[in-house]
């Protein structure tokens, strides 16, 4: 296994790798990580530094690993690119599509390996603010606790109840997997979808008025994008159910923040959050102290088993793209939509 600093030393095809913030060690278990350079010369470089490694290499490179910036000059200057492998996970509006497209270039992304765990976490989220079972928990080590039904005042079952769904894409569709064995009626609403395609995950396509007044519980699991930055905000909590519980699990950017503080601090809604608007969060963050909102920094993905996924999904498509055979395993930019995405990218792993 070789890092190569500079220019291509053999005949193997050439990989710029710029994970940041993740690694190759992060992403590829070792005999993978062997594989890689075994198959690859695998040239390690930064976003920064990117641009001037020599002509030759620009002009040898026949994949991406990152999500480096690309101006339409750099990407000019790479003129043997197949594919860029994004292992951030966010579609960044920081390159041309549309030429990338033109060109033949495949952009795909990893960022399916959460899905399971992000779901998975969120089912516990929700199950904890139904139960109360972070509050009794902290009662309990304080000597408050509420014994028998007196811990139950406002307890619910997620079995059976109505809950709902914003944004069905990879994400949302796992939420709607783990929610089966809870028999819930099922609502989803996702602008992007095909009413077919929601029906196929067990989902009820309804409106957005429809899904905010009839959840109990709502995961919100869509994507920011440049239609949807805030659109949640204090109008549409007050159509929630009073006692209702959101869980954000996929970007902070889709809600009014302090409006979903200010709709949890009234009393009207419970929520639950793996992400917020700054990450780190400030330590004087008024959601610190804020009964009724379930915190959780950032980690619902961030599982090892899921990093070493990515590795594993990139090396199967290299073989494909080898063989002159499209990317089947990482999920591939879409023209009509790729532009659109406006998640702010993550700075921690």
């Amino acid at each position: 296994m070789r890092p190569n600093k500079g220019a291509p030393m053999t005949d193997r095809p050439v990989i710029l790798a710029c994970p940041l913030p993740r690694t190759l060690p992060l992403l590829f278990a070792p005999d993978h990580l062997r594989a890689l350079f075994d198959r690859y010369d695998v040239i390690e470089t930064t976003d920064e530094t990117l641009p001037s490694l020599p002509d030759e290499t620009l002009r040898e490179a026949r994949y991406v690993i990152g999500q480096p910036p690309l101006t339409p000059e750099l990407l000019a200057r790479l003129e043997s690119l197949r594919c860029i492998f994004n292992v951030e996970s966010n579609l960044l509006p920081n390159m041309p599509y549309e030429e990338a497209f033109a060109r033949g270039i495949h952009v795909v992304t990893t960022g399916a390996v959460f899905a399971e765990p992000v779901a998975e976490i969120g089912l516990g989220f929700a199950l904890s603010l139904a139960r109360n079972i972070h509050g009794a928990d902290a009662d309990f080590r304080q000597g408050e606790e509420k014994w028998g039904g007196e811990g139950n005042a406002t307890a619910r079952l997620l079995t059976g109840s109505t809950i709902g769904i914003l944004g069905l894409g990879t994400l949302g569709q796992a939420v709607a997997r783990v929610l089966q064995g809870f028999r819930p009626r099922l609502l989803a609403h996702d602008p992007w979808q095909a009413p077919s395609v929601t029906r196929a995950h067990g989902a009820e396509p309804v409106d957005l008025d429809a899904l905010l007044a009839q959840s109990e519980t709502l995961f919100v699991t869509a994507a920011v994008t440049s239609e949807n930055q805030g659109f949640l905000g204090a109008q549409a909590f007050l159509k929630m159910r009073p006692g209702a519980a959101l869980i954000l699990l996929s970007r902070a950017g889709v809600v009014d923040f302090d409006a979903l503080m200010e709709a949890v601090r009234a009393g009207h809604i419970t929520a639950a959050s793996d992400v917020f608007p700054e990450e780190p969060l400030p330590p004087d963050h008024p959601v610190r102290s804020l009964p009724g909102f379930l915190l959780s920094a950032h980690r619902a993905g961030a599982l090892d088993l899921a990093f070493k996924r990515m590795g594993e999904m990139v090396l199967e498509d290299l073989a494909l793209l080898d063989r002159g055979l499209p990317p089947q395993v990482c999920k591939r930019a879409e023209r009509e939509t790729v532009a659109r995405f406006r998640s702010r990218p993550v700075s921690v792993n």
